[in-house]
């Protein structure tokens, strides 16, 4: 797929639709889902808040496990960004943790409107297997994704590359092609752009298959 990088998106409006304890609850399929998803405490409700440029839309949390249910939002009355809880330790427990695992792979595998899964990681760290292995899942299920490295305000660029040539190289060992890769962070914006304008190249291209 040609990606444009000329082409900007401007968030226009951002609304809270529902949240959702089950697949049945969710909106129905009637526009492109942009899902994210990643291990607790990823940064995820930062990213949301940043990339819509609404402080307050998905909550902000110091307690990994906060997202409980799945939220969607509707961004300019034309696609949805999902919101699922995260996956990994929780002070919730073993059992509400399987709770949210059921939840989500129900939504992932049946959903047939979603355009493309972001899997967030924390660039701060090595390779875990809890994300490699959850990326493997997604490739074996035939699910779109792209992954989305966060936090790398913290870390030297040197640092920071290192890190994340690190996860391509060990996708690599597997994969016989990555899958597109992003960098971002909410305190200094970084990614945003590049993001959004991901998103609306999608979107182009689902309008012009139509």
């Amino acid at each position: 797929m040609p990606f444009n990088k000329n082409k900007k998106m401007i968030i226009r409006s951002a609304n809270f639709v529902k949240s959702s304890a089950e697949l049945q609850q969710c909106p129905e399929h009637n526009l492109p889902e942009y899902v994210f998803i990643g291990r607790s405490n990823v940064g995820k409700s930062s990213l949301i808040n940043m990339l819509t440029g609404i402080n307050a839309l998905a909550k902000v949390s110091g307690t990994p496990g906060k997202t409980q249910l799945i939220n969607h939002f509707e961004i300019n009355k034309s696609w949805y960004l999902v919101d699922l809880p995260g996956y990994g330790f929780t002070k919730t427990g073993k059992k509400q943790r399987a709770v949210f695992a059921d939840m989500n792979t129900k939504f992932i595998t049946n959903r047939e409107n979603i355009a493309c899964l972001f899997v967030l990681i924390d660039s701060r760290h090595e390779p875990q297997s809890i994300d490699t292995t959850f990326v493997d899942w997604l490739g074996a299920n035939g699910i779109p994704f792209a992954i989305i490295f966060t936090k790398t305000d913290k870390l030297k660029p040197a640092v920071l590359t290192a890190n994340i040539e690190a996860y391509k190289n060990h996708l690599l060992e597997t994969w016989e092609e990555l899958p597109p890769i992003f960098t971002s962070s909410s305190v200094n914006r970084n990614g945003k752009e590049e993001i959004l304008n991901y998103i609306d190249q999608i979107n182009t291209d689902l309008e012009l298959t139509k």
